[in-house]
């Protein structure tokens, strides 16, 4: 596992394609926005429970968050 420090705004890059951004952090939660392409899937670990090594099942994947939602550029709930 790589650990990584960042700080609000700062940035890391996954492959070519996938940008996490560190958006907030109040105590001991942190917000983080993703861009992505839409092929690519995001879910939260705990809807992917009992789905280990498996596509995410067709409950889990509605359940995914729209895109445009995950990025709260400036800092907004």
């Amino acid at each position: 596992m790589l650990v990584l420090s960042r700080k609000v705004n700062e940035q890391i890059v996954i492959g070519d394609n996938v940008r996490v951004t560190v958006v907030s952090i109040r105590g001991n939660q942190v917000r983080l926005g993703f861009e992505a392409p839409q092929d690519v899937l995001i879910f939260r670990d705990e809807l992917r429970a009992g789905h280990v090594g498996h596509q995410p099942s067709a409950e889990a994947a509605e359940e995914a968050v729209d895109r445009p939602s995950l990025l709260f550029a400036n800092g907004r709930d």
